[in-house]
């Protein structure tokens, strides 16, 4: 499974199918745990989980062993997770069974699906993982729901799961060998939620960079801070791209200046002060050298996700092909905590530049051509967008207090059978509340390049793409003159922001 198509499934609400090819290696993985299990200790299967794995289970209560992992570890606390994160969690499970290396039985998968395209989403609370046998705790609430118990979200409700399988036809999970443990060992819920921070993530990215060609327009910057010569010089991917979408973006623009026209030119730069500034604020002018490296970590972060949806992440690993079962950790979660601990900081970077960027616009001493806080009415009477700025500095600071990683919070438990842990629910969990600030602190900005934009009745001068934000964003909140709420404008914002997919940026 790609992550694109992961996307379709979720904000397109396209139908989640099953290969055909990959689920008969899944029939034949869960035909040869049924016969290799004879005779044999194997854990999870006849023997207790976790720090009892050293007593052996009688052979009367394997069923019984199964449903009490998935009972006793459906003790989640807190808020559930939001319809979609569910069911990206529950894609991101199927894609591991679909490796064909966890034993489950085909009808695991099916029911997953189903409940998936009939819009049934387990109930699962945000708080109960460690991230080290994976996500023990949520997983064992979808499992709670696969056996017909607990309850779920349909319809807007939540309800029995029984009585809304019973309403749809959908047959519980059976228990056939190891159901169970393979349900409720893995790390997709922390791969499931990493999924949408990723959508939202990227995309955030591209409003930023478009943000940033709008706010050099503003200011009238020279045009070589984004050019293919600066950049390429500086072997680092990411900030060439950056630069490159610069370009693309600030493409017909009628405010930006040439240097070699300015300042090149004998009968232009005789002064002995240049009112212009030579060279920009660092918010303004390093976007390639503050950007790239997000734009780095996003593409690294999107690969290592897409790895770990396409990985089997339970514990034994159950292999066909070599007749054999496997004991480790590929449970364990580092990779994915530490991949949202980055997407993380590097969203913190980006909030900062973002509030950075507006408060050079508010400032009218730094930028020296804009009234104070883009104020078009009379000033000590109106106050124009000046208190906007403590919503955005105040979430952009919450934001620099959650950058501290949480992929170092390690705490033993599980009588030290678990004696490090990933904790990558719990960073994916973070990371998404950075993403969440970040598009607020950039709704106001983009409300304040509009606004600036009149001030200097400059909408004739933006580029072609800088122009339909700015008209995107006058539908959303015209020009403003007498002082005026603004958290709806924000909100209705940021919600644009969230909803409207930059695609031509690749």
């Amino acid at each position: 499974m790609i992550l694109s198509e992961i996307y379709k499934n979720l904000f397109d609400n396209k139908a989640f199918t099953l290969p055909p090819e990959e689920m008969q290696n899944v029939r034949n993985c869960h035909e040869f745990l049924k016969e290799f299990v004879t005779d044999k200790v194997i854990y999870g299967i006849n023997t207790g989980f976790g720090p009892m794995a050293q007593w052996r289970v009688d052979d009367a209560y394997l069923k019984d062993l199964q449903y009490n992992i998935i009972r006793s570890h459906a003790t989640g606390a807190g808020e559930p997770l939001s319809d979609i994160e569910v069911k990206s969690a529950m894609i991101a499970r199927i894609g591991t069974f679909l490796q064909a290396r966890s034993g489950v039985n085909a009808k695991v998968l099916e029911l997953l699906a189903s409940m998936i395209n009939y819009g049934v989403y387990p109930f699962i609370p945000q708080h109960g993982s460690v991230g080290a046998s994976g996500d023990l705790v949520q997983l064992a609430h979808i499992a709670l729901c696969l056996i017909g118990e607990g309850k779920v979200h349909y319809n807007g409700q939540w309800r029995p799961t029984s009585e809304v399988f019973a309403e749809l036809s959908l047959e519980p999970m059976g228990i056939y060998v190891r159901e169970g443990l393979s349900v409720t060992n893995g790390t997709s819920v922390m791969t499931g939620i990493s999924i949408i921070n990723q959508y939202y993530a990227e995309n955030l990215l591209k409003y930023a960079t478009i943000a940033g060609a709008w706010i050099n327009e503003i200011a009238d910057s020279f045009d070589d801070y984004m050019s293919v010569e600066e950049n390429e010089c500086r072997r680092q991917p990411g900030q060439q791209v950056i630069a490159r979408w610069l370009r693309e973006v600030s493409a017909g623009s009628k405010s930006l200046q040439k240097r070699e026209h300015e300042l090149y030119d004998p009968e232009k730069n005789r002064a002995e002060y240049f009112e212009h500034k030579v060279q920009a604020y660092y918010s303004l002018r390093c976007l390639p050298q503050i950007y790239g490296p997000i734009y780095d970590t996003l593409k690294n972060a999107a690969e290592v996700i897409e790895n770990e949806v396409n990985s089997a992440c339970d514990n034994p690993i159950v292999d066909y092909t070599t007749q054999n079962i496997y004991h480790g950790g590929n449970f364990h979660g580092d990779y994915i905590s530490l991949e949202e601990d980055k997407v993380k900081i590097a969203i913190v970077r980006l909030a900062m530049t973002a509030e950075r960027q507006l408060n050079y616009l508010f400032h009218d001493r730094i930028n020296g051509i804009l009234p104070p806080f883009l104020n078009l009415g009379v000033l000590g009477l109106n106050y124009g967008m000046q208190a906007c700025q403590f919503t955005a500095t105040s979430t952009t600071a919450e934001c620099q207090t959650l950058a501290m990683p949480n992929y170092v919070h390690s705490i033993p438990n599980n009588n030290d059978n678990q004696d490090i842990v990933s904790m990558g629910t719990n960073s994916a969990l973070l990371c998404k509340r950075v993403i969440n600030n970040a598009y607020q602190v950039m709704s106001i900005l983009y409300i304040a390049l509009a606004q600036a934009t009149d001030c200097l009745e400059l909408s004739d001068k933006l580029s072609p793409k800088t122009l339909e934000q700015y008209k995107a964003i006058r539908a959303i909140c015209p020009k403003f003159i007498e002082d005026t709420p603004f958290y709806e404008e924000v909100a209705e914002t940021e919600k644009y922001l969230r909803t409207h997919i930059i695609d031509y940026l690749k």
